[in-house]
């Protein structure tokens, strides 16, 4: 059975939105885009994105991907080179209302009827399934019971504005905290899993 696994990046203040560059997500005019690019996760994420099988993206951070993971060369040095060529080759499942086809290589949309399409992934044999950013889709996953793990690098940074992974309205969740610890940038690294699993 595989496991949907919520990555992040999450300030103080809960606030998750553009984490990777100042265009990368301008939504509400939001005016601190980058703001992850200060601290260092000392390889966790690196070392984490190894055991992605897939990736389960909404729109909206499925085209930010593809426009970047999705053309950026696969022949890059280091990081980006390795996670360009994981990304490029291991399928990558988008939900969403508006499009009727995606691009990206390996991409395929899930239909209407998300939650059962989540269903129908967590129940094949495999590993990880990796989501990133999609806050609309991880309010939906948490309301279907369907968020396996919550991995949060919380940043000493107070941003007032923007969008946040758990806003209001999100659905009561139990989760048990089985790690946690600081990098020397003083990001906190917290993996919760569902009471009880």
């Amino acid at each position: 059975m595989a496991s949907i696994v919520v990555q992040a990046f999450v300030t103080l203040d809960g606030v998750t939105q553009g984490p990777g560059g100042p265009e990368e997500d301008v939504a509400g005019d939001f005016p601190y885009g980058g703001w992850q690019f200060d601290y260092d996760d000392d390889g966790t994420v690196g070392e984490w994105e190894k055991n992605t099988e897939a990736l389960l993206l909404g729109r909206r951070t499925y085209e930010i991907f593809a426009a970047s993971w999705g053309v950026w060369s696969e022949d890059e040095e280091g990081f980006q080179g390795e996670l360009t060529r994981r990304y490029n080759r291991i399928p990558k499942y988008v939900a969403s209302r508006t499009l009727s086809e995606v691009g990206w290589k390996n991409s395929y949309l899930l239909g209407p009827d998300v939650p059962a399409a989540v269903d129908r992934l967590r129940a094949e044999p495999g590993g990880e399934i990796r989501v990133w950013g999609s806050t609309e889709l991880v309010r939906t996953l948490a309301e279907h019971d369907q968020v396996d793990e919550y991995r949060l690098l919380v940043h000493p940074l107070i941003l007032g504005t923007g969008k946040k992974l758990f806003g209001d309205g999100f659905p009561y969740s139990r989760m048990s905290l089985v790690e946690s610890r600081s990098t020397p940038a003083g990001v906190l690294v917290n993996v919760y899993r569902r009471a009880g699993d």
